[in-house]
């Protein structure tokens, strides 16, 4: 399934088994935590494109760049970028990446959903690097692995032991 990154802020309505976040009304609710329910309705999408992490030690050059996340640590601002736009930067990266969103609502607080998910992933020889959104989880799994990604999470949705919601 391809789909594209969604816009921050948009409300997401979700199967009626999900507690829901309605952000423009400011009421706070968490989303799933079953995590049978989760592997079950994960519902694994690819985002077109190709996605890399970059460094940017220099903070002030953000306003030219549109991260689509980003973590500071000591050595510098990390942040995930459209290929395409680190290319025209001139920044330098060494993974290519598919982007994979987990289209279920899963709470912050559910667990084992970034680990069985990896470890299906791990054990299918691919590395995965998770982003946890409010929303939804984030996978960025190598760029030429994208489908072999996609058939190892709906095989894992398959085998978690409840029909699909």
């Amino acid at each position: 399934m391809t789909g594209s990154l969604p816009t921050v802020g948009r409300a997401d309505v979700e199967s009626s088994t999900a507690r829901k976040t309605n952000v423009i009304s400011g009421s706070a609710d968490s989303g799933e935590t079953d995590l049978r329910v989760l592997l079950v309705s994960m519902e694994p999408e690819l985002v077109a494109g190709q996605f890399v992490f970059v460094t940017v030690a220099d903070v002030d050059s953000l306003p030219r760049l549109d991260p689509l996340a980003s973590v500071v640590e000591p050595e510098g601002l990390s942040v995930v970028l459209h290929k395409e736009q680190a290319d025209q930067a001139g920044l330098t990266y060494d993974f290519v990446a598919a982007w994979v969103t987990l289209r279920v609502r899963s709470s912050l607080h559910a667990v084992g959903l970034t680990s069985a998910v990896s470890t299906a992933l791990a054990e299918a020889g691919m590395s995965c690097n998770v982003i946890a959104g409010f929303h939804h989880d984030h996978l960025l799994v190598p760029h030429g692995r994208a489908d072999d990604a996609l058939a190892v999470l709906q095989a894992l949705t398959e085998t978690s032991g409840l029909p699909a919601i």
